[in-house]
């Protein structure tokens, strides 16, 4: 501004704006995703873990959490309000690298774990005081209502109270409630939650007759109730979707949870035919999930009977249609015993349940790469080679070679020369299978994404004749595909043409992430398909 008061034009206050601009932009690039925030300590984790319940926490936070015996409430991170289960621990090597990529590449530093000491008195603040300070007043008033006996209001007569009910279904008109007589003073009682508001709240849970009458039995000591209690539980989620939702409740899914291991084989084998049931309902699925089923499915798997371990894969394979459970059932440890039982359970139902369980869970990448690591490869063409379980095989060997470590892997295991040798099969077997056959075209057709070593080792295998054969009698999405793999073979590469002709790789690309899923065939009725799961239960 200048002597008489007037606004002066700066030719470089555009550019100042601008600068500063950019500095916003720069500092709001620098801010951490949210997933790399512990949801207790609010920093970015230096040393990842993932717990039973699916979510990820800094390991130091959750050491004290389990010293301390509390289950902090997680609603300001997630929407989802369900409680963490901290009885196991999982180092997350592949949060923790992208999070170290993350800080070279914006240029901070790497994060440092937080001091025990601060995150211990933080969660202490946030536990409730075991006993609430009573004024000297207060006391002498709670004697004299103490002296008093309790009154009985009916629904009819209480509608002074406020009352939130956690359940949709609706209680019977002889239900009554009983409350302490009215005092001068707010009291609250101990089921309260501290975050209640002033006015008096009484939660009443209504459960159906059904659901109380399961409950009632599960609870039992007698292992006899525990069965009949099972039995009906299971014939109830069977067919009806709603007795799925009221049943998963966090008091039902606790009982579950302790008969899953039990030493009676009627009694664990009908609590996971109705956990399968019950993850049937896709707004269970994630709930199972964190309240720490699936290291107790992974150890049924593992050892348990024949039928419950169908019904472990059963289950597992249904879990793992939720796409934010793909990565905490890898992370968990269920790719090594799901590829076992793929290969070597007795049960056909257990190996066809494994296989779709493998297929869902490698259309995420990082058990991608698991599943390569853990020497998975060799082990699908085996069974290709052998023709059991090859149809489940297909699928996840198609999966796996969306990464570059899988294609490496499979050019490894001569897996060219194998499919090749499969097609030649089908098409010489009485009882070819069209899925197989596409399948198999579908994972050549993969392994050709950008690989001059692939080119090599297909003419080794003559496999242009056999995709000619395709080309004429297989099914159309064969058919395409098989076109696409006959073209790249003509083209001209460097190494034969002195650098003059190219591979035009934009006319063979393969299709990104996961979005291969809907282009194979699962065998049923000869009819291309997303592989799903059936909404009846066990």
């Amino acid at each position: 501004m200048g002597k008489s008061g007037r606004l002066r034009w700066n030719p470089f206050s555009s550019h100042r704006s601008t600068s500063s601009t950019r500095q916003n932009q720069q500092q709001q690039q620098q801010q951490p995703p949210i997933e790399f925030i512990c949801p207790i300590s609010k920093t970015i984790m230096s040393d990842p873990v993932v717990v039973s319940s699916g979510q990820t926490f800094e390991r130091v936070c959750v050491q004290v959490c389990r010293d301390l015996s509390f289950i902090p409430k997680l609603t300001d991170h997630d929407d989802d309000d369900s409680p963490p289960d901290f009885s196991t621990v999982i180092p997350n090597r592949n949060m923790k690298s992208t999070i170290d990529g993350w800080c070279d590449s914006v240029g901070v530093e790497r994060p440092h774990p937080p001091d025990y000491s601060a995150v211990e008195t933080n969660l202490r603040q946030q536990m409730p005081s075991s006993e609430p300070e009573i004024r000297v007043s207060e006391q002498e008033l709670l004697r004299a209502v103490a002296d008093r006996a309790p009154v009985i209001y009916h629904h009819a007569d209480s509608e002074l109270m406020n009352r939130t009910r956690l359940d949709n279904s609706t209680s019977s008109s002889d239900k009554s409630v009983i409350v302490a007589q009215q005092s001068p003073f707010i009291t609250r009682p101990a089921c309260f939650s501290p975050s209640s508001s002033s006015s008096e709240i009484i939660e009443i849970l209504n459960y159906s007759p059904e659901e109380e009458e399961i409950y009632t039995k599960l609870k039992s000591s007698d292992i006899f109730d525990q069965e009949q209690g099972l039995i009906m539980m299971r014939k109830m989620t069977r067919t009806r979707d709603e007795a799925r939702v009221s049943l998963c409740s966090s008091r039902i899914l606790a009982l579950l949870k302790s008969m899953i291991v039990s030493r009676y084989s009627l009694v664990q084998t009908n609590s996971l035919a109705s956990l399968v049931n019950l993850s049937l309902e896709k707004t269970n699925k994630l709930t199972i999930v964190r309240l720490g089923f699936v290291p107790l499915l992974i150890d049924v798997l593992k050892s348990g009977s024949k039928e419950a371990q169908e019904h472990a894969a059963g289950s597992i394979f249904s879990l793992s249609l939720e796409d934010d459970n793909k990565m905490p059932i890898g992370v968990l440890g269920a790719l090594q015993p799901l590829l076992h039982a793929l290969r070597a359970a007795e049960s056909d139902r257990t190996r066809h349940d494994a296989g779709l369980a493998l297929y869902h869970l490698s259309l995420n990448q990082t058990n991608r790469l698991k599943l390569v690591r853990l020497g998975a490869v060799p082990v699908l063409f085996s069974l290709v080679r052998s023709g059991d379980a090859a149809s489940r095989a297909l699928l996840v060997i198609c999966n796996l070679a969306c990464c570059s470590e899988g294609r490496s892997a499979m050019l490894d295991a001569n897996a060219v020369a194998i499919l090749v040798g499969k097609l030649r099969e089908e098409e010489e077997s009485s009882r070819s299978s069209a899925a197989a056959r596409e399948n198999c075209v579908a994972a050549l057709f993969a392994l050709s994404h950008e690989s001059l070593r692939f080119k090599g080792l297909a003419k080794e295998g003559r496999v242009v004749e056999v995709l000619k054969g395709v080309e004429e009698r297989g099914t159309e999405r064969a058919r395409e595909k098989a076109k696409k793999i006959l073209q790249l073979m003509r083209e001209r590469v460097p190494e034969e043409d002195d650098g003059e002709g190219t591979v035009d790789w934009d006319r063979v690309i393969l299709d990104s992430n996961g979005s291969i899923r809907s282009r194979f065939r699962d065998g049923g009725g000869g009819r291309n398909r997303v592989i799903t799961q059936n909404s009846s239960g066990f």
